[in-house]
């Protein structure tokens, strides 16, 4: 079949490698469409992947082509995504309920071969079946949507909150999305990418400016949330967290980053600061967020590419241009 593959430090090659051999409880998947993600980038400057060459791709849906000797669940033909996470369940984490913490922990497309490839492998416990509500080819959607949710499972919810996002681009999107679903009395979102705010303001943003300095606020934000994963980013955001609010870490710094923080004023001020990792329990529930018509697949995905192009798709994704990269392995 043919695959993006990361070669190396930002290598990347397209290239026929071997089939996915089907295992006895996993599927075949021919790849619909696998989105671009940050990570992806963070595999292509060494970090996460334990060892290269990889073939990239989490965020993916298709068709199954085949199904393994003791699949009962499944039957060629039918539409599915996966959560790519792979928990191993006998850890301490995992004996806690905490798989997205586990301590031999794996990732389709990140440890393991991803979806973009024209097949791809995938254990039947990872999967959603689609339902006619989702076009395969949004369904990638499906798991940043559910890292999001993953994001809400560790934040307040109290309605009448008002949020600040740092970060226009698909998460900060999602996030913003499901803050008006949470009872939001407010959404504000900052970015420098002035492109990217007007998507945001397309959807119905309450504010948007370059800079929190722009937004007028006696108290600050309730609830903070980064989707950059940049350190300047982070550092400013935090400090806009109100006197008990939360600030949430969600989006993905470099390895090592590091920030100021006061001590006294998370004391004095009754700051709560949270951190959100990946997908815990909360694919199936985006799945169906998704078919509810939380999101609008037209806006979230700006750009769709032919595997040939996955590192046009790449440099477009790193350097700011639209919102979700997807790739269609099997597009002619």
């Amino acid at each position: 079949m043919k695959a993006a593959v990361i070669t190396g430090i930002d290598q990347i090659s397209i290239e026929t490698v071997a089939d996915p051999i089907c295992q006895d409880r996993e599927v075949i998947i021919e790849v619909a469409a696998s989105g671009i993600c940050g990570t992806d980038l963070h595999i292509l400057e060494g970090e996460f992947a334990p060892s290269l060459p990889i073939i990239p791709g989490h965020e993916f849906s298709g068709k199954i082509i085949e199904v393994g000797k003791k699949v009962t669940e499944f039957k060629v033909g039918q539409l599915v995504a996966a959560d790519p996470s792979l928990f191993c369940g006998e850890c301490f984490y995992c004996k806690r309920a905490r798989g997205n913490l586990c301590l031999n922990w794996n990732a389709i497309g990140v440890t393991k071969p991803g979806g973009a490839a024209q097949f791809v492998a995938a254990p039947v416990k990872n999967l959603y079946l689609l339902p006619p509500e989702i076009d395969v080819k949004d369904a990638g959607l499906i798991e940043p949507l559910s890292c999001a949710v993953r994001g809400y499972d560790v934040l307040p919810r109290i309605p009448g909150s008002n949020y600040l996002i740092y970060g226009s681009g698909t998460m900060g999107l999602m996030m913003m999305e499901l803050a008006r679903r949470n009872g939001a009395a407010s959404v504000s979102m900052v970015d420098i990418n002035k492109e990217r705010l007007e998507t945001a303001k397309k959807l119905g943003i309450t504010q948007v400016a370059t800079s929190a300095d722009e937004f007028e606020t006696e108290h600050g934000w309730d609830v903070v949330i980064d989707c950059t994963g940049n350190k300047a980013a982070i550092q400013d955001a935090i400090k806009r967290t109100m006197p008990g609010g939360t600030f949430l870490q969600f989006g993905v710094a470099n390895l090592g980053t590091r920030i100021e923080i006061d001590p006294f004023w998370i004391y004095n001020k009754e700051i709560t600061i949270a951190g959100s990792m990946a997908v815990l329990h909360s694919f199936d529930r985006a799945g169906d967020l998704l078919a509810s018509g939380i999101l609008k697949p037209n806006i979230m995905i700006s750009h769709r590419f032919g595997l040939d192009d996955f590192v046009k798709a790449v440099d477009m994704f790193k350097n700011g241009i639209g919102r979700k990269m997807t790739i269609e392995p099997n597009k002619l």
